[in-house]
């Protein structure tokens, strides 16, 4: 029984991470014929779309090759723990992911490590996820990560959970670019709003005319 469920889970969330990605990918393609706004590092350059697959690519071989599975084999009652946790978290972080993704709409767009880029005429995104964190979609891969480790239990997990630590400097060096492109708004926002955990009392909406858009992965 356990087997089975296993298995399930495991083209469950696979399918999940595919879906994320394409919907993710079509949007990138999408925003190589917007007109470029402000950049920071590579991106200004090359165009965020090949900075970042100057990064994903060599990431994900790394993936492939690490798929092996971790040592030992944990008692039936673990494994079924690890699935029943592992299926909760992956489930709640691509959930977030894609309802950042969705919110963020023509906003979108990829950023690495090696540079991020706005869009001409970028908007600050302040609604749905981004009301409770500055950062939802990297708390998403966070969780999903950490619920494919417990699915999957291989090597490439385990790496997927390490690398997460290197989506913070994607997301200084985004907050770098939104402080310079809004401003004020942009340093009202932050202030009000925390990066990575929620806090337990919601924050207050705001104005619909202060409503647009942020950019992340």
């Amino acid at each position: 029984m356990i087997d089975t469920l296993e298995s399930a889970l495991r083209i469950a969330g696979g399918a999940g991470l595919l879906t994320a990605w394409v919907i993710a990918g079509t949007a990138a393609s999408r925003g190589r014929h917007r007109r470029p706004g402000r950049g920071f590092g590579l991106a200004p350059r090359l165009g965020a779309l090949v900075s970042y697959l100057l990064v994903a690519i060599p990431y994900f071989t790394v993936w492939v090759l690490l798929w092996i599975p971790l040592p030992g084999t944990p008692p039936a009652w673990l494994r079924l723990a690890a699935l029943v946790i592992g299926a909760v978290l992956g489930s709640c972080g691509l959930a977030l992911y894609l309802w950042g993704r969705i919110t963020l709409g023509d906003m979108y767009n990829v950023s690495s490590s090696l540079g991020t880029e706005l869009y001409a005429g970028h908007q600050l995104i302040t609604a749905g996820p981004f009301r409770y964190v500055r950062h939802p979609m990297y708390v998403g891969i966070g969780l999903a990560a950490l619920g494919g480790l417990a699915v999957y239990r291989t090597w490439t997990m385990a790496f997927a959970v390490v690398s997460v630590a290197g989506l913070r400097i994607k997301a200084r060096h985004e907050e770098r670019l939104l402080a310079a492109e809004f401003g004020s708004v942009w340093s009202e926002y932050a202030g009000r709003v925390p990066a990575w955990w929620p806090r337990l009392v919601a924050p207050r909406r705001v104005p619909v005319h202060q409503k647009g858009g942020d950019r992340h992965d």
